[in-house]
Order: structure tokens, then C-alpha cells, then sequence
């Protein structure tokens, strides 16, 4: 078997953390957002991603800008909008049980929205949360926040809050 290029690798999306390693991980949106998107780098990340083996790309972003270009790389994507406006209950009672079941099912997913932000970051805190793997909101915040480097703002802690009651409402 030939030995891939450093190009045929692609390279890693920024801000790429993972959450659970091997199961769960984060990033901007392939490319980057807004005027700092570019095709070169969007192709060379998703070849990465592809070449790490991610079974899918779960994109939160509301539009359906370059989805398709995880078709033309063979990649597997889902498209779960999560916009501003959007309920946190709603989108985290649809998130996390999907979430879930393909982690249970031994998917490697990857999560993104434009860039790494409050939504992906208190989705992956809630996550935490509500599937038992950190007991509290205050504990699964701080993880989080350490994992990502990032400070988690009022959406974030907000998505927490909900994710607990869901947990709640689960166990009940």
C-alpha cells in the first residue's frame, strides 16, 4: 500500500477538540465562516476528516451552505439547523437522544456549527450532562470549558440548565 502525501492527509478544521476521544469532537465549520471561508482549506479539512475516519459530520449551522461538499469527499453528514432563534428544549430533546444513539451505536461523529461557539459548546456540556457522564451542570460546564479553552457565556450555561431538566424528565 502506497504511503498518502501530507496533502492527501488534509489538514486539521480549527479549533478541532474532542469532546469524548474517538466518539464525539468539535470544530469550526470546515472552511471557516463569514469572509474567512475558503474552498482550498474547506476541501483540505474534509479530506481530513475523512482520512480520521469520522462516520459522520453532524453540521448545526441554519443554512445548507457546502454540504454538499462533504458528498463529493465521501463523507456522511447530517444537517440539524440550530439557529438563534430556535428553542433550546426542542433542539436539545432532538439533539442529545440522537446524539446518543449514534455514539451507542459506535459512530465517530463530529459536531460543528460556523465557528466554535456557546451553541457547540453548551451542546457538548448538556450532552455531558444529561447522559450521566458528569454528575453536575457546574462540573460539566468547567469540563467543557477546559477541554475547549473557551469560556462558556450565558447561551451556553443556559443550554446546561436545559439539558439537566431533560435529564430529569428521562429519569422520571
Amino acid at each position: 500500500m502506497a504511503v498518502k502525501g501530507k496533502w492527501a492527509q488534509g489538514i486539521t478544521p480549527r479549533n478541532f477538540t474532542w469532546i469524548i476521544k474517538d466518539q464525539i469532537a468539535v470544530c469550526e465549520r470546515p472552511g471557516g465562516y463569514a469572509q474567512n471561508h475558503r474552498k482550498v482549506r474547506r476541501q483540505e479539512e474534509i479530506i481530513w476528516i475523512r482520512e480520521q475516519g469520522f462516520d459522520f459530520v453532524m453540521s448545526l449551522i441554519p443554512s445548507t451552505h457546502n454540504l454538499h461538499n462533504y458528498d463529493e469527499y465521501g463523507v456522511a453528514w447530517k444537517h440539524r439547523p440550530y439557529g438563534i432563534h430556535d428553542d433550546h428544549t426542542e433542539m436539545l430533546g432532538k439533539l442529545l437522544p440522537e446524539i446518543k444513539e449514534l455514539v451507542s451505536t459506535g459512530h465517530k461523529i463530529l459536531i460543528h456549527q460556523e465557528e466554535l461557539n456557546d451553541r457547540v459548546c453548551g451542546l457538548m456540556a448538556g450532552y455531558l450532562l444529561w447522559d450521566g457522564l458528569i454528575a453536575t451542570g457546574p462540573e460539566a460546564i468547567s469540563i467543557v470549558e477546559h477541554i475547549t479553552s473557551r469560556q462558556l457565556g450565558p447561551l451556553g450555561r443556559e443550554q446546561v440548565s436545559v439539558a439537566l431538566q431533560l435529564r430529569d424528565r428521562k429519569r422520571s
